[in-house]
This record gives C-alpha cells, structure tokens and sequence, in this order.
C-alpha cells in the first residue's frame, strides 16, 4: 500500500468541500499526514526515532469533529477506524477492552489490502467466471461409463472413444454459440443454477461486546478451517451469477498470507485511529462514583497502546509505536487537565475548535458538496417537487439555529437538522399529491412555519 502523497493545502482543501471554518483542526491533520509522508523518505535508523504526533481536537458537540474524522477516513489511502472512547471498559469489567481497537485496525488494513489485490486481479477473474457461466450452460461432456466394461474391455473402451469423439465438435459448437450472445448480452437476465459456498452464522456474536471476542474469532476460523465448506444451489440470472463468480474466482487469485503480512505492515506504519468521546472517560476532579469507577482505568489501558506496545490479532502481532492517534471531545462537564497526566502528554498537539456563528451556518447550508439544503431539493426532486430557498429564508434559517443554540443547549451544526425537517414537514408530507410541483421557501413561509416555536423558549426546548 502506498502512502498520502497530497501537500498539507491539498489535504485542507479537499476537508474544505465538506467541513466550514475549523481551519487550526484542518491544518493540524494536514501536517500530521504529511509528516507521515516525510518520515517515510528517512533512512530506517531516523525513521524508528520519529514518532507520530497525536492530536486532541477540543470542542462543543456539532461544529465538525467527527466530520473531520469522516472525511478523513474517505481521503486517506491508509487503515483507519474511528472508535468511541465510552464503548470500552477497563479490564475486569463487562465490556470491549481497548486491545480490540487495534485487532479492528487489522481488519481493516486486511480488508483495504485483500481489495487492492482483488481489483488487480479483477480481469482474470471475470474471465474465468465466463467460463463457468459457460460451463452452465453448456456442461462439458463426460464419457459414459458401462458397469459391463470390464467385461468387454478393449471393445467399450473404443466405442466410448468414438461417442466422445463424436460429441466434442457439438459441445465447441454449443459453447461457441453461448460465448457470442453472452457477449451480445443476450443472456444477461436469463436464469441459471448455481453452487454458491455456504456462509452460515457467525459464530462470533457470541463474544461481541466482551473481552472474549478476539478468542470467539480465532475460534471460528480454527472450526471452519477443520469443517469442510458447505454449498448450496442457487438459482439467479447471468448478470448476477457474474459478479458472484467473479469474486470467487478473485478470492482464488489473492494469497492471503501476502495480504496479511502487508497489511500489518501497514496498520502498523500509516493505521489512523480517531478515539471519539474522549472526554467521557475523564474523571472531573479526580471524583469517582458510581459508573465513573472505570473510567480512569480505561485511560490507564488506553495509555499503553498509544505510547507504542504490542498487541496480538488473529493475522499476527501488531506494534502501535507509529500508529497515529487522533483524539477529540467536548469537554463540557470536563477538562483535558481531567485526564490522566501520562495521557495528556501523548496528545502534544491541542486544537481548539471555534463555535459556529449565524454565518457559519449559512455556509453550512448551502456550501459544502453535501449540503443540507442540496440534500433536501434532491430527495423532493424524486417526487417531481423542485424546491428553491431565497437568499433571505436562508439566512432566517441561520438566525434562528444560532438563537435556539443560546436559548437551550448548544449542539452546534446539528440544530439545523431539527429546523429544516420542522420547516419542511408539510411540503414533505404532501409532495406525493402537490399540484403545484414548484415550491419557493422565502423569509416569510419560515417565519409562518417556525417563529411561534422559536419565540416559546419551552415550546423550542422539546420540539427544537
């Protein structure tokens, strides 16, 4: 797998299309990327010396951590998960452990490996899956065994000769003529029996959710490498069959030890773990009660791992010295000073992320390629309904998300998905039987709909 190859202003302009503002969190991810990048044109001595920097993003709920995260995770040719901090317990506890961070690393890298290797070889293995269409259509002819050969020996075994002989032209024939309307994509809904490997349940839902679940892997794998496969008949058309034949014949092709072995390696030297929610294990003012009692725990097992340790998955061991660690939270009822000492001194690089203002969300709304006024002319468009906003309505839009974020709890971008489903409700609701199939949402069509919500702080806490 190769690594990032874009600048750090290539990095922030592909976030901008999607993220408004936050340009600090830009920038940092962008340089921690492409470090990445310069660490790799070291010689090896230098290169083991220089160790990711790990960031902490800080900041209120809803202004783009977790997109950046997203969007991250799309741009980068690299492993990447995202976890949140609260699923894991520490060790004792009924829960995930935060060794399963790293085995989910793993499977990712072997995932992004084994489809690298698999689109390589995707023209090989779409013509071997025409060959066995064609085998379905036209089965190779098998000469016919006679109970009563051995009685006749040399006799039967010339007249099978001559049958097969004789059959051999007709079977080229036959699957010549197949060959040319498949080609022709003449046959490309007819429908055909098929013998497809049996996946069954897996096992390992036992384990989920415990410290169990890596062992609930190895079992499965250990079991279904004794058991031989199932198979069952299925019946589809050609056009389906291909693509079912195609990735059994690329899975045929790939070695997965290869894979394996360069996807740890991979983990290993470019794997990006987002660590989500961290503020939720930290404990405000060294106080503990309650379901508090793990959770500085959890930071002493999270620890390990992101200083540089060893951990061990089903497809081999996996060192954490250069995985880089990005962590983020809200830090409301919290500190970063409320982590443990030790942790805090593994996130060197603090970016603090701004609160959104009225014109952030006015930008938000009509900026970014998925944004949600965009998202919303799309989905009335499938009804024939062409749904056009005034200049004006989206700034009321705007106004009114900052006024009910500073009236009730600030959940950031987040508000103006509460006030666009409340404000196109009806047209949404009626757009199967509308008439009238243009729909123009001004200033006052959002005042009519909303400002009665908007003005009872009690009515925009519960509806809002």
């Amino acid at each position: 797998m190769q690594i990032n190859e874009q600048t750090p202003r290539q990095i922030v302009e592909e976030l901008d299309k999607y993220v408004i503002g936050q340009a600090q969190a830009k920038r940092a991810v962008a340089l921690a990327l492409r470090n990445r990048w310069r660490s790799r044109q070291l010689d090896d001595a230098m290169r083991d010396d220089v160790i990711p920097k790990n960031i902490l993003m800080i900041g209120s709920t809803g202004v783009g951590k977790t997109e950046i995260a997203r969007r991250l995770a799309k741009l980068v040719k690299a492993p990447f998960v995202k976890v949140e901090a609260t699923k894991f317990t520490e060790v004792g506890y009924v829960g995930r452990d935060v060794e399963s961070i790293v085995r989910e690393l793993a499977e990712t890298a072997v995932r992004m490996v084994r489809k690298e290797r698999m689109e390589a070889v995707r023209e090989k293995a779409e013509q071997l899956a025409e060959e066995r269409i064609l085998d379905t259509f036209v089965p190779e002819t098998k000469p016919s065994t006679n109970p009563l050969g051995r009685l006749f020996g040399a006799a039967d075994s010339a007249a099978a000769k001559v049958v097969e002989e004789d059959a051999e032209p007709k079977y080229k024939a036959g699957r010549a003529w197949c060959k040319k309307r498949l080609d022709a994509g003449e046959l490309e809904d007819e429908l055909i029996e098929i013998e497809v490997e049996d996946q069954g349940r897996p096992m390992v839902g036992m384990f989920a959710g415990s410290s169990l679940e890596s062992m609930g892997g190895d079992l499965q794998d250990m079991i279904s490498g004794l058991m031989p496969k199932k198979h069952k008949r299925r019946k589809v058309a050609v056009k389906e069959a291909r693509k079912i034949f195609a990735q059994e014949e690329a899975a045929k092709l790939v070695d997965m030890d290869e894979v394996s072995t360069e996807a740890i390696q991979a983990a290993e030297k470019s794997g990006i773990v987002f660590l989500d929610e961290i503020d939720k294990v930290a404990v405000k003012d060294g106080q503990m009660s309650g379901h508090d009692v793990s959770r500085e725990g959890v930071q002493r097992d999270i620890l390990p791992i992101v200083e540089g340790s060893t951990v061990m998955t089903k497809y081999g061991p996996v060192k954490t010295d250069h995985v880089l660690f990005i962590a983020a939270g809200a830090f409301h009822t919290a500190k970063p000073s409320d982590l443990i000492p030790e942790l805090q001194g593994r996130f060197p690089i603090r970016v603090e992320l701004d609160s959104l203002k009225e014109e952030d969300f006015r930008r938000i709304l009509v900026e970014p390629k998925n944004a949600l006024l965009k998202q919303y002319q799309a989905l009335l468009a499938t009804e024939g309904v062409e749904l056009a906003f005034t200049d004006d309505a989206i700034q009321r839009i705007a106004a009114m998300a900052c006024e009910v974020n500073a009236q009730t709890e600030n959940i950031g971008a987040r508000r103006l998905h509460t006030i666009m489903e409340k404000l196109l409700e009806q047209v949404s609701f009626d757009a199967p039987e509308l008439d009238e199939k243009k729909v123009v949402v001004d200033a006052a069509y959002v005042e009519e709909k909303l400002s009665e919500i908007t003005e009872s702080r009690d009515l925009s806490r519960f509806i809002l």
